[in-house]
């Protein structure tokens, strides 16, 4: 089958590598706040996009997710013309959902509302905690009065506002857990990104790991009741570890989850874009000065730029839409991967045999026993 580009929503993701400090946890491409002059990195990004703008192929950007490191360190002048300058690139619908992460100890009320007149209508801000020794030992740079100041300043001034928050801290207990997500619920935000904490490889936490880390049982009782607390204040539980009120998902990522495509500028961001002739992802340069430098002189700024190949899109598909607790209708398979369903079909017997699959006939998607065993069910289809 021919893929059909023009039927797969397009994003754009833009990222800022810069943050006061790292974070002992993190694993995402930042440094240190100064490293990169800010004029300068948002001229290269704007000169990568003239030249990405070719494989939107006419379609209109629905989303615009700045991620990073930490976009809020931007300047409003600074992210005001880097707004203006990707709707000059690339079409933007009228409607687009405009994201920024955002740290609360650089919630400026003042900036808030120069990104808000700019475009941003959902910022997602970064609390992880609020409880302060949690914090120190995250190596955060606000403490919880600061977060609670953040969360009240974004709920007045933008429509939609994330909050992250993570489980499974240090010395953590179900009771403070119960404080932490009565806190959100409080701030009135609309949705909530809850994720465990996870040693990742090359962080400083893997170096020396945390004493104090919950075991595999009361993780599992913290994941129970983070779903079950939410669930109580109204926000489902529409992806591993995204909960929403009603109509307040993130389109951004729910175009990841659901196979869609998205344009990537800046230092170290991750793109993937359908033509008729397949599935293409590309990695940029993490370095910002070798990324920057690339762009500069006019070359690709590319880590790897591949071809996904057909062996891979079952895993690479699977491995977004399992993501989702009610799963992607079955005909984004074919749409998204111009692949068959014979492709996957004996897969999918074996798991519905063993109770792990949807027995919803026009779905792609594990059963609730499937969802909690969701790492091996995706594995099956590589």
């Amino acid at each position: 089958m021919t893929l059909n580009p023009k039927a797969i929503p397009l994003s754009l993701y833009v990222h800022w590598p810069l943050c006061v400090r790292k974070c002992p946890y993190c694993d995402f491409n930042s440094h240190a706040s100064g490293a990169v002059p800010e004029e300068r990195y948002v001229k290269a990004l704007l000169c990568e996009l003239e030249r990405e703008a070719e494989f939107a192929g006419g379609r209109e950007i629905q989303t615009i997710y700045f991620g990073g490191g930490t976009p809020s360190l931007m300047s409003a002048e600074g992210f005001t013309t880097l707004l203006e300058g990707i709707r000059a690139r690339v079409p933007v619908a009228h409607d687009a959902e405009i994201s920024m992460e955002a740290n609360p100890g650089t919630a400026d009320e003042a900036k808030f509302e120069a990104y808000a007149k700019a475009g941003v209508n959902r910022l997602s801000l970064g609390i992880q905690s609020f409880d302060d020794a949690s914090l120190k030992r995250l190596g955060r740079i606000h403490d919880r009065a600061a977060a609670v100041r953040a969360l009240e300043k974004a709920v007045k001034i933008f429509p939609r506002v994330n909050a992250d928050l993570m489980f499974g801290l240090p010395h953590e207990t179900v009771e403070r857990l119960r404080d932490e997500v009565a806190q959100l619920v409080e701030s009135k935000t609309t949705h909530v990104s809850c994720y465990q904490l996870t040693i990742e490889t090359g962080t400083a936490f893997a170096k020396r790991v945390p004493e104090g880390l919950p075991d595999e049982d009361l993780a599992a009782d913290l994941q129970e009741a983070v779903v079950g607390l939410l669930a109580q204040a109204g926000f489902e539980r529409y992806e591993v570890s995204g909960y929403a009120k009603s109509g307040e998902t993130c389109r951004h990522n729910l175009n990841y989850w659901t196979f869609g495509d998205y344009l990537a500028v800046g230092a170290g961001a991750h793109g993937k874009v359908t033509t008729e002739d397949g599935v293409f992802r590309a990695a940029r340069f993490a370095n910002p000065e070798r990324y920057m430098r690339a762009v500069e002189e006019g070359s690709e700024p590319y880590e790897e730029k591949r071809r996904v190949t057909e062996e891979e899109l079952p895993f690479e598909f699977m491995l977004n839409a399992l993501r989702l607790t009610a799963g992607v209708s079955k005909r984004l398979w074919t749409e998204r991967t111009g692949l068959s369903d014979d492709v996957i079909a004996d897969t999918v017997a074996a798991l519905q045999k063993d109770g792990l699959w949807t027995t919803e006939s026009d779905r792609i998607g594990t059963s609730p026993r499937g969802f909690a065993f969701l790492s091996s069910v995706q594995e099956a289809f590589l």
